[in-house]
């Protein structure tokens, strides 16, 4: 059992943590806050004990009693992260034998697979019919996006000439600064080419953008994340319809149509091929719902 005088050594441990952490580190005041609810959470679960004593068996057992308690493996993790932080600070001052946190790991987060629209309702949502000079911009956006899968930085990011109609191509600079090249389909080519004339009239003079705002300038992502569920709306999709949910709809019709994974990788552009494996889970459910409803020793027989 920890004396008066080691639980006060502790806290005072904690304090001088915290404030390595605010003054080396610079972290923002709401991280820095969440570093001390993680740090005094340790202290609570671990009661009259001393915190330099704690071994990795008691860790385990907080991180399962947290588990039990609802927390999500995620803020396990982020909560572990703090205390592995910790525990660092007070072995390189020589104030713990060593860090407990070390080989410890959250539960794991069961994956979440990404919500696609339907093929009707992808098209119903890129089909505005619209004649404004807004409405041509964000159905050139909408068919961009849904032709080549592209990110929403990536969207607004386009300069004029990034789109070659001639090859049908769009050059696209990507995370980490990477370019990539990805086929432009007809029906978006077509969309650019009524957007362009519209550009011409609201676009500043030396704006390069390919996609600009009211004002003349760069369309911004919450630009476009606010038009597309305006667009949704008047669709008639019920689901709450993002902009990355057009790339997802992309990468999993392109996939249920050709099966061709590495192709969808090089689309997307990511980096490694698991990225995009998440997109056979999504073809698979499909296979699987057709397959419920038509094959015969799959329907439920009625009494």
């Amino acid at each position: 059992m920890a004396t008066p005088s080691a639980r006060k050594l502790a806290a005072s441990a904690l304090e001088r943590y915290l404030e390595s952490l605010r003054t080396g580190r610079r972290l923002a005041g709401h991280t820095l806050a969440a570093y001390g609810r993680d740090a005094r959470l340790l202290e609570s679960l671990a009661g009259e004990r001393a915190l330099a004593a704690l071994t990795s068996h008691d860790i385990r057992r907080f991180v399962a009693t947290l588990h039990g308690q609802g927390l999500a493996p995620r803020s396990l993790a982020r909560v572990l992260s703090a205390w592995r932080g910790f525990f660092a600070w007070l072995t390189r001052h020589r104030e713990a034998a060593s860090n407990p946190c070390t080989g410890v790991r959250a539960p794991r987060a069961p994956k979440k697979l990404p919500e696609v629209l339907s093929p009707d309702a992808a098209v119903r949502l890129v089909a505005i019919d619209d004649a404004s000079d807004l409405g041509l911009r964000d159905r050139a956006i909408f068919e961009l996006a849904y032709s080549c899968g592209l990110r929403v930085s990536e969207l607004t990011g386009l300069d004029l000439g990034a789109v070659d109609a001639a090859t049908g191509e769009v050059r696209v600079t990507g995370k980490g600064s990477k370019t990539r090249i990805v086929p432009v389909g007809r029906p978006a080519l077509a969309a650019l080419a009524a957007w362009l004339p519209a550009r011409s009239r609201i676009a500043k003079p030396g704006e390069r953008a390919l996609f600009v705002g009211r004002a003349g300038l760069r369309a911004t992502p919450r630009d476009v994340q606010r038009r597309i569920k305006r667009w949704a709306a008047a669709a008639g999709i019920e689901a709450d319809v993002h902009p990355h949910m057009l790339r997802h709809s992309f990468a999993s019709h392109v996939l249920q149509s050709s099966g061709d994974l590495r192709a969808v990788q090089e689309m997307l552009g990511h980096a490694s091929i698991a990225s995009t494996q998440v997109y056979t889970h999504l073809d698979f459910q499909h296979l699987a719902k057709v397959y419920d409803a038509a094959h015969p020793r799959a329907r439920r027989r009625k009494a």
